[in-house]
C-alpha cells in the first residue's frame, strides 16, 4: 500500500455507530477509498409473508427480530443445517433484524413444499410464476435482478461497495448488516440496484432575463474619486486640509479554543478532506506520538487487509475518531482515554503521516470543523 496515499478511509470504520463488537472490517487501501457510490439506490423489495424475496435466479430469506437460522429455516420449510451450512452459520445463530440468508435451493410454495431444484434458475422461476408444484407459488420480483455476491477472503463491506459503485449505507440496509458492518468470508450479499438519475438539463436563457449594467451618464454621476495623498503646498496655493488619521484597529484578544477535538499530532494537513478522502492526512515524522483527539472509549483496534493498524475511539456525543497508519498502540479495546493521551505512534511512509477521520454513525464528516 503506497504510504503516501494510504487509506483515505472508505473507511472501514464509519461503522461503529454504537459498535462494541470486535469483528470489525476495515479496508483502507487507496484503491478502495471511495464508498459513496455513483448513484442513488432503490429500496430493497419487501419480503413476502414468510420473509422470502424471490428473483429469477435465486432466493433470499429475510430474518425478523429474534430469529435464529433454525427459526428462519422452519418458517420457509427448509432443513436448518442445510441453510446454516450454505451461509457459513450455525443453526442456533441469532440473526439481526433484516439480516439476509441465501437459499441453497428454491422454495416454491407457501406450505413449505420444495419445487424440484433444476439447473436453470430462470426456468425454475417461470414455473413458480405458473404455479408448478403443490400449493400457491411465490411471487417473483420483476425488473432488474440484483447481483448476489459471495464475500471472499479479505473483502470488506467497503471494498464490496466500491466494487459495485454503491454506498456502504445502502449495502448495509439491503443486507441487514450490523453497526460494525462486519461481513464473513463465504457470506452472501445482495448488491443494491442503482437508480439512474437523468441529468438535469441546463436552464435555458430567457430573453430579457439578463440585465446589463447601465453606462455612466450625466444624470447619474460617477462615485467621488478616491482622495489623493495631499501634496506639500507650493507658491501661494493654500494647503489642503490634512486628512484625519485613520485609527489603527486594535487586534482582538485571542479567544479560548472551543474546538470539540484537539489535533492528534502536530503538523500540516498534506491531504485535505474530500475528493475521495474521508478524513485528513497530517504530515508527521515516523514515531511521532499520536494523541487522542478527545476523551472517550477505545471501540476498536484492528487492521486493514494490508495489516496496517487502525484505532477507533467512540466519544460521548456519538462521534467516532479514527486513527490510521499508526504503530506501537499503547491502549487496548475498551480502555477509557482522556483528551491528549498518547495512544500510538505515526507509522512509516514516504512521506509519513497520520490519517485521521471523524465520523457520525455511517457518515464521514470533515474533521477540520472539529479541530482548532
Amino acid at each position: 500500500m503506497p504510504r503516501a496515499s494510504l487509506i483515505a478511509l472508505a473507511l472501514c470504520v464509519p461503522l461503529l455507530a454504537g459498535c462494541v463488537g470486535s469483528d470489525l472490517d476495515f479496508d483502507l487501501r487507496p484503491d478502495r477509498i471511495s464508498t459513496r457510490g455513483t448513484g442513488a439506490t432503490a429500496p430493497r423489495p419487501a419480503p413476502d409473508a414468510r420473509g422470502l424475496i424471490t428473483y429469477e435466479s435465486y432466493q433470499v430469506a429475510v430474518a425478523r427480530r429474534g430469529d435464529t437460522v433454525a427459526s428462519v429455516a422452519s418458517r420457509i420449510g427448509m432443513d436448518a443445517e442445510e441453510l446454516a451450512r450454505f451461509n457459513g452459520r450455525q443453526a442456533s445463530d441469532v440473526l439481526r433484524d433484516d439480516e439476509v440468508l441465501a437459499l441453497p435451493r428454491r422454495i416454491g410454495t407457501a406450505g413449505g413444499t420444495d419445487i424440484a431444484s433444476i439447473a436453470s434458475g430462470a426456468i425454475d422461476a417461470a414455473e413458480a410464476r405458473q404455479g408448478t408444484g403443490a400449493g400457491p407459488s411465490v411471487a417473483v420480483q420483476t425488473g432488474q435482478e440484483p447481483v448476489r455476491h459471495r464475500v471472499g477472503r479479505g473483502e470488506t463491506a467497503y471494498s464490496i461497495a466500491r466494487l459495485y459503485s454503491v454506498s456502504v449505507r445502502s449495502l448495509a440496509e439491503w443486507n441487514g448488516l450490523g453497526p460494525d458492518l462486519a461481513v464473513r468470508e463465504g457470506q452472501y450479499l445482495i448488491i443494491p440496484l442503482v437508480v439512474e438519475e437523468a441529468s438535469a438539463a441546463p436552464a435555458a436563457s430567457v430573453p430579457g432575463s439578463t440585465v446589463a449594467p447601465l453606462p455612466p451618464s450625466s444624470a447619474t454621476p460617477l462615485p467621488e474619486p478616491i482622495q489623493q495623498a495631499t501634496l506639500p503646498p507650493s507658491g501661494n496655493q493654500p494647503a489642503a486640509p490634512a486628512a484625519a488619521p485613520t485609527p489603527t484597529p486594535q487586534p482582538a484578544a485571542p479567544a479560548a479554543s472551543s474546538a470539540r477535538f484537539s489535533m492528534p499530532v502536530s503538523g500540516s494537513i498534506i491531504r485535505p478532506y474530500g475528493s475521495g478522502n474521508e478524513g485528513i492526512d497530517i504530515g508527521a515524522a515516523t514515531g511521532t506520538t499520536v494523541r487522542a483527539a478527545g476523551a472517550g472509549e477505545v471501540a476498536a483496534i484492528t487492521q486493514d487487509t494490508d495489516q496496517i493498524p487502525i484505532l477507533v475511539v467512540r466519544h460521548s456525543d456519538g462521534l467516532l475518531s479514527v486513527y490510521a497508519n499508526i504503530r506501537n498502540i499503547t491502549v487496548a479495546r475498551g480502555d477509557s482515554v482522556t483528551q491528549g493521551q498518547a495512544i500510538a505512534e505515526v507509522g512509516p511512509g514516504d512521506p509519513s503521516f497520520l490519517h485521521f477521520e471523524v465520523r457520525r454513525g455511517f457518515e464521514a464528516v470533515n474533521p477540520t470543523q472539529y479541530l482548532p
